[in-house]
């Protein structure tokens, strides 16, 4: 049985309104710049202007960008980080709802500590088989403001 016409119109102008709202704000929001990796992209949000800032003046800079810590190796671990990321940041910056200063969620955070030790293997390895615990050590424990201090 086909749909009646008010049913078709009123799908539509459902879809045209989500369809325009959501362009509107992904143009708003600068959305296709968190599809890259410039680091400037993540102080699109007013939340991020310091911590973009501290990074710029950090010795990190020369070496690594927001996705190099903030995002796991291989592409399917980067594009759903990303749009998890996304997700979350744009409700959150939209409605509220956020701590200043910014905290970062526990899963982002095991991410930036597996950064880390890619970045610093021999030296993690070194600390971890020293520090006499069954589970080696977090590197923010020490070295929390790295990146951007």
């Amino acid at each position: 049985m086909p749909f009646p016409p008010r049913l078709w119109a009123s799908l539509g102008i459902l879809a045209g309104v989500g369809g325009g709202a959501g362009t509107a704000t992904f143009v708003y929001a600068r959305g296709f710049s968190y599809m890259t990796s410039d680091p400037s992209a993540c102080a699109n949000c007013h939340v991020m202007g310091d911590v973009y800032d501290r990074w710029a003046r950090s010795s990190h800079r020369i070496v690594a960008a927001c996705n190099d810590c903030h995002l796991p190796a291989g592409l399917a671990g980067k594009l759903w980080t990303k749009g998890e990321n996304g997700m979350r940041h744009s409700l959150a910056f939209t409605f509220g709802g956020f701590p200043e200063p910014i905290r970062i969620v526990p899963r982002d955070r095991a991410i930036a500590e597996g950064a880390c030790r890619r970045c610093h293997g021999e030296m993690t390895v070194a600390i971890d088989r020293t520090s006499g615990r069954d589970e080696p050590l977090a590197c923010a424990r020490c070295h929390g403001t790295a990146g951007h201090p």
